[in-house]
């Protein structure tokens, strides 16, 4: 039998729409306590809802109405201001003059959160699809202006300078640059902004997967994967972060920033793997992201946390990043204590402050003064503007996190800061300062004075950030819009609750379980394979893997370096960068082939670091810990280990064989490990399809894969048979009298000498005389210093190899990740010969500038300590990055 019926239900239902227009002209349009708690509880459920369900608001037509009021409110507020050449939206709505792309970014998001709410009506009258076409042409706008600047996206990739970063404000009609005459705000003037061009690719990946067409060409494909080459390295590159002041004494200087380092990681993440023509999409159209590029972004990004910068202890700018709409950090205690640390610092009554001792907006700062002098930023102490805005993002982050409190917390703070316009529209001011007469008050009592708002944010001067931020924020309290329309791609699930992305292409999609590391042994030779198997090691020679190839990952590098090429545009494919542990973990399919590379620890470098045998083990460890720990895409993880025939004539060849047969039981120090033939282990592998190359592209790049060694019989059986190096010495004989001799009698001496030492200091006199490329018989005098570099080095005379290496002014691998990471630890680094100059290392720096400073400023007063304080530098870098305890109390490290 049916329930009575009840006459209340019809009066409910009549008078909901005209007391919810009530709410949003009062402020916050929000429902009562009970409805806003009950909304968040069900946005935030982790399995997939029912949104139909959820976003039934009373009845359909008080939605409409509802949605009807929204669309009025992004109209006057919002769409109003919009370019209608550029599509951009202006940095202050008073003055059109210049277009901001963050502001555009944010306003383009509103819009879209509108269209995506929109979508649930069967008959919106068309404001669906206007809403979603403002929305393009807005983000197609920002491209625009972009495509103008595509050499300095290329110059960019090789040296991340300030004068190559792309501009984050335009002129809004034309979309062109602007002078310096132009602006009306000095921070506009401060480009490099990481964390900007990162949001942008995350709104691009969430619109496309929403069905917008934004991307129509493949020039606009490689750009944007240019786009993702730019970002790659933000672990790195020094900006002048969200407020574009860099460090907060605002002297010009950029710094490392946490915040834009998270952006770029989830920026990274988001489009790994996207296709940009959407479901219409073809294989030319999927952007690639380097794993160890985002593995380095993370590691930087989780490091720094919970700081903001050096300078800045910690910043409102990190709560996008940690939560709506990056989701950079899926680690609880990262999460919580940053969140703790922004919200005991920084809120106040009346918003957040940007950091401490932030002069922006206060009484006291110069408007007409670009920077600040030194210790200025002391008079800003406890009078720091304060922005609701970033009230905001803590309502959107309650939502989206389940915490109705929260919500409920910061509407209330929210709603008596907000103003209204002449239709009672609310208004979200900018930010508050404290006046000139309460100053010294405020001092003495944080807090008690009642402070100003700007005139930005006000219903003449619309703060247009602001103004989106409330629409989102709001479209999501009242249950018009859910959490999962507005981040389609779940950035705010970790990865591996996220739902399975389909297609042929890797996904940051790991397990939350036990990972297993598969590792497949390769042995240069028969001859060897057959010692190994004395040993009980199991191998496999190259022939035996066939069809499968193992390269080299040099040759992979020279794939890749096709991908992003755009000759209308002037850009190359991915800069020469090596490729890292994650990457050779992958198994390729290039043009119907099946490749694995074995990692760069393997890879006979030009520094001498690859001719220590311990060193060799020691990294294989690490190299598999690493991977088990680090890995995030689907499938398992493939190691190749090569093993080459110089390595069993080492002494310590005994302890490699120990590590063989600790692989071979299946775990290694707590990592589980599966070794087996390389044919059985593809199946379960992580399999990454390079379909951008095409086969004349692949004939053309020649590449070499690693080749077995052929012997005429098989030979060593046991250890005890193989030659192992002797010990080796020589005579010290003193050249340095040659220094003053003719070059043939030095030619003629070198004819003679058969010692390493005397032969490497006869070829230095001659380089420094002649230059490294001058002949001797058709060889250059470069060549003939490696030759006997690697010769001395297979007898371990490390004297003579350090030598060597200098006078060709080596580099060690990857010498700047790990000097980023001692600094980022907030460690300065010194590198320099004591009694002479010491320069100090405090911002991360590319392989070129650190081979400048040590062959420059050490070299020619100690030509070995150049490579021996590179040796120290990547020692510190490893440790600090899994023992930072022993480097407590320790502000700087002297390293010469």
């Amino acid at each position: 039998m049916l329930p009575p019926f009840d006459t209340s239900m019809i009066l409910d239902a009549l008078s909901s729409s005209e007391s919810r227009r009530h709410a949003f002209r009062s402020g916050f349009g929000t429902g009562s306590l009970m409805n806003v708690r009950a909304r968040v509880e069900r946005q935030s459920s982790i399995t997939e809802p029912d949104i139909e369900s959820i976003l039934k608001v009373g009845n359909y037509c008080d939605t409409v109405n509802q949605l009807d009021m929204y669309y009025g409110l992004v109209k006057r507020q919002l769409l109003r201001h919009q370019s209608p050449t550029t599509g951009l939206f202006p940095a202050q709505a008073h003055n059109k003059k210049v277009g901001s792309v963050r502001d555009s970014i944010y306003c383009a998001a509103a819009v879209w959160a509108l269209y995506q709410a929109y979508r649930r009506i069967d008959d919106d009258r068309g404001k669906s699809y206007e809403l979603g076409q403002s929305a393009v042409k807005c983000i197609r706008g920002i491209l625009s202006c972009w495509f103008r600047e595509t050499s300095k996206v290329e110059n960019f990739k090789s040296s991340q300078r300030v004068e190559y970063a792309l501009h984050t404000y335009f002129d809004l009609a034309t979309g062109a640059e602007l002078s310096s005459e132009e602006f009306t705000f000095k921070e506009g003037k401060n480009n490099l902004q990481i964390d900007v061009i990162s949001l942008f690719l995350v709104f691009l990946v969430q619109m496309i997967t929403s069905g917008l067409q934004i991307i129509y060409t493949s020039d606009e494909i490689f750009f944007i994967q240019n786009l993702v080459y730019y970002v790659e390295r933000a672990y790195r590159t020094p900006d002048f972060g969200m407020w574009a002041r860099g460090s907060k004494y605002n002297e010009g200087k950029p710094e490392i920033h946490a915040s834009s380092i998270g952006m770029a990681k989830a920026a990274l993440e988001a489009i790994n793997g996207c296709n940009l023509f959407g479901d219409r999409g073809c294989a030319n159209s999927v952007i690639y992201v380097d794993i160890d590029a985002h593995n380095r972004n993370r590691s930087i990004f989780e490091t720094m946390l919970p700081k903001e910068s050096s300078s800045k202890n910690t910043d409102s700018s990190l709560l996008p990043a940690l939560s709506w709409p990056c989701f950079a950090t899926h680690d609880e205690m990262s999460y919580n204590q940053t969140k703790a640390k922004i919200v005991k610092k920084l809120k106040g009554n009346y918003g957040f402050k940007r950091f401490l001792r932030d002069g922006y907006g206060t009484i006291l700062e110069d408007k007409d003064r670009e920077f600040y002098t030194e210790g200025e930023t002391k008079n800003f102490e406890q009078i720091e503007s304060e922005w609701p805005i970033f009230y905001l993002f803590m309502i959107i982050d309650g939502v989206f996190k389940g915490l109705p409190d929260q919500v409920l917390e910061y509407q209330k703070l929210l709603k008596p800061r907000l103003k209204r316009d002449h239709l009672g529209d609310p208004i979200v001011p900018k930010y508050f300062f404290v006046p000139e007469d309460s100053v010294e008050y405020e001092r003495q009592d944080p807090g008690s004075q009642f402070r100003q708002s700007s005139s930005e944010g006000s219903p003449s001067d619309i703060f247009l950030w602001g103004q989106a931020m409330y629409v989102i924020a709001d479209l999501l309290t009242e249950g018009l819009v859910h959490i999962n329309e507005i981040d389609l791609i779940r950035r705010y699930l970790p990865s591996y609750n996220r739902p399975r992305r389909g297609g042929r292409y890797s996904a940051f999609q790991g397990t939350a379980s036990d990972l297993v590391v598969q590792v497949v042994l390769i042995a240069e030779s028969m001859r060897l394979q057959a010692m190994m198997a004395t040993y009980g090691i199991q191998t496999q020679t190259p022939h035996e893997v066939e069809p499968v190839q193992i390269w080299p990952p040099g040759e992979l590098v020279k794939v890749y370096q096709n991908l992003g090429v755009s000759e209308s545009f002037n850009l190359t494919g991915r800069p020469g960068r090596p490729i890292g542990a994650l990457g050779t973990s992958k198994v390729y399919r290039i043009c119907g082939q099946t490749i694995l590379c074995y990692p760069l620890i393997f890879e006979v470098s030009e520094f001498y670091l690859s001719h220590d045998m311990s060193l060799l083990i020691d990294d294989i460890k690490t190299e598999l810990q690493f991977v088990g720990r680090y890995w995030r895409l689907s499938g398992r993880p493939t190691v190749c280990i090569l093993i080459r025939e110089e390595h069993m004539r080492d002494p310590q060849f005994k302890e490699m064989i120990d590590l063989f047969a600790l692989l071979r039981n299946g775990s290694l120090e707590g990592l589980k490990v599966r070794t087996g033939r390389l044919q059985n282990l593809i199946s379960s592998s992580c399999i990454e399809h390079l379909d951008f190359v095409s086969d004349e592209d692949f004939e053309r790049l020649n590449v070499q894969p690693f080749t077995q060694l052929k012997h005429e019989y098989i030979g060593y059986q046991s250890l005890t048979d193989v030659p192992t190096a002797l010990k080796y010495t020589e005579e010290d004989t003193d050249f340095s009298s040659f220094v003053d001799k003719s070059t043939y009698d030095i030619l003629e001496a070198l004819k003679l000498t058969t010692t390493f030492k005397g032969q490497a200091e006869l070829l230095a006199i001659l380089i420094r005389r002649e230059g490294m490329h001058y002949q001797i018989e058709n060889k250059s005098l470069r060549d003939r210093m490696i030759d006997v570099k690697r010769r001395a080095g297979s007898v371990r005379i490390w004297s003579v190899v350090r030598y060597c290496s200098s006078i060709l002014e080596q580099l060690v691998d990857s010498i700047s990740p790990f000097i980023t990471t001692v600094l980022v630890n907030g460690k300065l680094l010194t590198v320099g010969v004591i009694g002479k100059e010491e320069i100090v290392l405090d911002k991360p720096m590319t392989p070129k500038e650190i081979q400048l400073v040590l062959y420059k400023h050490v070299a020619p007063y100690d030509l070995m300590q150049a490579v021996l304080q590179q040796e120290v530098l990547l020692y510190c870098g490893r440790l600090i990055a899994t023992n930072p305890e022993l480097f407590s109390g320790i502000l700087k490290i002297r390293i010469g």
